[in-house]
């Protein structure tokens, strides 16, 4: 049986479309002559007099102390917040830190521009690494799906103006994409952050941001994998003293706090297409759970969100069919996890454009597999982010011609002028002071790692 190949094309919908460039042009974009309305969705409840009643129960939020505040842009703060997973447990505290930078962002100064009022709320999640192995992983995919409602009908039926959305494992990063793509309104994500490492011997310390970032290359590390392997680990050990302590010690350290899991498994992969995708601020996707930089970009939310406000830059001018083709050679080049395939054709899904699994088969015969992380590596997320994260790595890809530099992102800049940036501040990728990324020239492997199996024949 002969596939048929299907050209990738943007399915027709309602509403903005959307065309980047260099120069920032993109159809929702409000042009520098139009009047900026930052509470275009808001106005529906805080302005109409017959709409007393929501305006009273408006009253009694935290975001409305004064009749003014009713003209400010609503914008939700949506985590995927749960205490019984490393992955979420610090989601609320984010977004504490995140609404604080919104409310607390005055006015730009330009005529028209108003400040703004943050709403936090919460959504479902599944944790693989707790469910896996048993009945529970049968509610894992479905809860991206509950997810993306979720989000969408917060958003949808309080007529929030904007959204950051804070997810932190495995379904959580395209579920909340899936959402902003269906919204189009503007929207950041924020991801929580990987795990540091574990270790037999306790947890290495994150460096210190006021100092160079080296990469230790004796390290031995555990993680949530070494967790899954203790056990044929000890089985294989002959279930002695000595296997049992390693068994022990191994399940007791390798998740030393919060965090998703720290290898290139499908949370680092989405969180990295995020990036890649432009849906984040640089560096998100590799600053750790647990350091200054992660807090730092919950802060710098605010004047990033009040510029997608007042410019009306939308989703769907961000996630464009280009953006796609830049995650999808991202993931290959990471080695990332296979579940990308679906999360991806998914996300593509919400924003209008087909996206098939011959797209991704495409990207992944012509782009080479160059990154040594775990799970087929020796390195972890945060061994990226010592040599200085997913931006330095984008920015090595885009100087070699693998990805596209002029797709927007919710900075309001090009893909390219965000690397651009990153590198004069912290230098380009180093390839004889770090081995987590390979050159080009000494891949592990020619070509990426996803490979889709056919039928020669019909099967039925």
């Amino acid at each position: 049986m002969h596939r048929v190949r299907v050209k990738s094309r943007r399915l027709p919908r309602t509403g903005n479309t959307t065309c980047s460039s260099s120069k920032h042009l993109h159809s929702s974009a409000r042009r520098n002559e139009e009047a900026i309305i930052m509470n275009r969705y808001s106005r529906i409840i805080t302005q109409p007099k017959d709409q007393g009643a929501s305006q009273a129960m408006l009253y009694a939020t935290d975001g409305i102390s004064k009749d003014s505040d009713f003209n400010k842009a609503m914008v939700g703060v949506g985590s995927v917040w749960y205490e019984g997973n490393p992955c979420n447990r610090h989601l609320l505290g984010l977004g504490r830190h995140i609404k604080e930078s919104i409310a607390s962002t005055p006015p730009s100064g330009a005529k028209d521009s108003t400040g703004m009022i943050a709403y936090q709320f919460g959504t479902v999640g599944v944790s693989d690494g707790i469910s896996m192995g048993t009945w529970g992983m049968s509610y894992s995919l479905q809860s991206r799906d509950l997810i993306a409602d979720q989000v969408e009908t917060a958003a949808g039926g309080h007529h929030l103006d904007g959204m950051v959305v804070v997810p932190g494992c495995d379904k959580n990063m395209p579920g909340v994409l899936m959402a902003l793509g269906r919204l189009n309104r503007p929207s950041v994500m924020v991801y929580g952050g990987t795990i540091r490492p574990g270790s037999c011997s306790g947890p290495s310390p994150l460096p210190a941001t006021d100092s160079p970032q080296e990469l230790d290359k004796d390290r031995k590390t555990i993680d949530i994998v070494s967790a899954f392997q203790s056990y044929g680990k000890y089985l294989q050990d002959g279930k002695t003293p000595e296997a049992e302590k390693e068994r022990y010690e191994t399940v007791r350290y390798a998740c030393p706090g919060p965090g998703a899991c720290g290898g290139m498994y499908t949370a680092n992969t989405m969180a990295s297409n995020a990036e890649a995708l432009g849906m984040s601020l640089p560096g998100s996707s590799s600053f750790p759970a647990e350091s200054p930089e992660k807090i730092q970009e919950c802060k710098d939310v605010g004047p990033v969100m009040r510029t997608l406000l007042e410019k009306n830059i939308l989703p769907r001018d961000i996630m464009t069919r280009e953006a796609f083709e830049n995650a999808m050679v991202l993931t290959m080049i990471l080695g990332g996890s296979t579940n990308a395939v679906l999360h991806l054709i998914a996300i593509a899904h919400s924003v209008g454009i087909e996206l098939s699994i011959d797209d991704i088969q495409r990207v992944s015969d012509r782009t080479p597999f160059i990154a040594d992380i775990k799970p087929s590596g020796k390195y972890v997320m945060e061994d990226v982010y010592r040599i200085g994260g997913i931006p330095k790595i984008l920015h090595f890809l885009l100087k070699s011609n693998l990805i596209d530099g002029n797709t927007l992102t919710v900075t309001g800049r090009t893909l390219g002028e965000n690397v651009d940036r990153w590198v004069h501040k912290y230098g380009e990728l180093d390839f004889d002071k770090q081995d987590v990324i390979r050159p080009l020239d000494q891949p592990i492997k020619e070509t990426g790692h996803i490979r889709f199996v056919f039928p020669s024949e019909r099967l039925y």
